[in-house]
């Protein structure tokens, strides 16, 4: 006897419409949407961080460098030689290129000084300013040079534009403090900026530094910080006291006693 088997359809159990696929795919769509959208930002983050961090160990390095040779500013000085083998007419062994008379000029956005920054006891004169090339508005530069027997002020060969730090904001980089604390600045009293020793006042007000401050801030034009909208910044600043002695107050030998 023949039997027939028939299969029964649970009542109400059915497949998928094409519209209940598509709002799926549709849902599922922004859902990765979403996703790559925030990995996207997260990128950006990532990339903008990066470049900030490069910008800080750009200026940091720049800085270090500025503190080693200002930190030699001064020396080898007449302390360290015979005061007969020097002579002390007219500028007072200024000119002598065997002795380095410290600070020489002073600007918020310059600084020029002699010492033997490279530690083989030969006095070079070291300058740092922005744009000292007169070939980039946006540059912080350094030159060093051999010390030549002369005005430290004018009778020095041509800087030697080197070392630089691109996109800096030039806006009082370089900050001085006298040993009471008090700014020297464009408008004070009795000293003011810029300063340097080929007059009177000037080498008065050179005597008197004791702290340089250095206020370094770079504005990455390429690179837009995501939250502001605006070219990311990067800053970095520290301060150093003068520990050499400089020849360049009239009648004083050495600015620090």
């Amino acid at each position: 006897m023949m039997r027939l088997r028939r299969n029964y359809r649970a009542v109400g159990q059915r497949g998928f419409t094409l519209l209940e696929l598509m709002l799926v795919m549709l849902i599922l769509s922004l859902i990765v949407g979403a996703v790559f959208s925030q990995m996207s930002d997260a990128q950006q983050r990532l990339n903008t961080e990066e470049n900030r961090l490069g910008d800080f160990q750009e200026a940091r390095d720049f800085v270090d460098q500025f503190f080693r040779d200002i930190n030699q500013a001064g020396t080898p000085n007449i302390r360290m030689f015979d005061p007969t083998a020097i002579t002390f007419s007219g500028t007072g062994g200024v000119d002598d290129s065997r002795l380095a008379v410290g600070l020489v000029k002073i600007d918020s956005n310059a600084i020029s000084f002699e010492g033997s920054v490279n530690g083989t006891g030969t006095v070079q004169s070291v300058t740092y300013q922005v744009n000292g090339s007169g070939s980039c508005a946006l540059c912080l530069q350094r030159s060093q040079i051999d010390k030549i027997t002369g005005s430290s002020v004018s009778g020095q060969n041509s800087p030697n534009w080197g070392t630089e730090i691109n996109d800096v904001i030039s806006t009082a980089i370089f900050r001085y403090y006298q040993y009471d604390g008090t700014e020297i600045t464009t408008t004070s009293t009795p000293y003011s900026l810029p300063a340097d020793i080929s007059t009177t006042t000037g080498a008065k007000a050179i005597a008197n530094v004791k702290t340089v401050q250095i206020n370094l801030t770079i504005r990455n034009p390429n690179i837009i910080d995501q939250k502001t909208g605006l070219p990311i910044e990067t800053s970095f600043e520290g301060e150093i006291s003068l520990n050499n002695c400089s020849m360049a107050s009239t009648a004083q030998p050495m600015s620090c006693q």
